[in-house]
């Protein structure tokens, strides 16, 4: 156990799975759109949906679009603040199947790009991103990931891997996700260092792949 997992995180109350955790589901989605969203459809599940509002869980999204951090204390102002930003949101309840009970559901667009992202808030402040753009995904959002999208095919993986390895980044964890044989998957790496962007250029050209995204914990969105 962590010494974080006791204390809990730094952060503007009052709870830290719907306030604290849904900040960082915004932020992380900020992050992995790569761009400031002009629009954000926020859709809410279970607790969230339920008792969120009393916990601010909405305003922390938004706040987290915005680019704050958990404690950040704009939070509370996040809905004016976001007004002020040109950022088009709606909020509102979803139903899921087998989703955990702090689970928000987004689509975002900014000027140039789209995402639709699932993520839950599992407590401490700790999400988990459970879907991309409609592929199946588990990661935390808590290291330096890499993220690319692509065709189903022999040989993605060992591109990524050789490019990774010519720049000496080392892999933490790797998961891979698919929508069905020979369809869509998502390849999911969370690295011990920095993901320098050239990296991101150079994979999106490579025969296969169709989107590439770093998320860079030590980046300012």
């Amino acid at each position: 156990m962590r010494l974080f997992d006791v204390l809990g995180p730094v952060m503007i109350g009052p709870s830290s799975s719907h306030t604290a955790g849904a900040a960082r589901i915004g932020r992380t989605a900020r992050q992995l759109l790569g761009e400031a969203p002009v629009r954000a459809d926020i859709g809410l599940y279970g607790s969230f949906a339920t008792t969120g509002r009393g916990h601010g869980t909405d305003r922390a999204i938004v706040a987290g679009l915005l680019g704050m951090k958990p404690d950040d204390p704009r939070l509370p102002d996040s809905f004016a603040l976001a007004r002020e930003a040109g950022l088009d949101f709606a909020i509102h309840p979803v139903e899921l199947r087998s989703a955990h009970p702090n689970t928000a559901v987004l689509a975002l667009e900014g000027p140039t790009r789209r995402l639709n992202l699932s993520a839950a808030s599992v407590g401490g402040g700790r999400i988990r991103v459970t879907s991309i753009d409609g592929v199946a995904a588990d990661f935390g959002g808590d290291a330096n990931t890499l993220i690319i999208h692509n065709d189903d095919t022999p040989g993605c993986i060992a591109e990524v891997a050789m490019a990774l390895a010519r720049r000496q980044i080392n892999v933490a964890s790797m998961q891979v996700f698919r929508s069905a044989p020979g369809g869509e998957a998502v390849m999911v790496l969370e690295c011990d260092s920095h993901i320098p962007a050239p990296l991101e250029f150079q994979l999106t050209a490579v025969p296969g792949i169709r989107k590439v995204t770093c998320l860079n914990v030590d980046d300012e969105a």
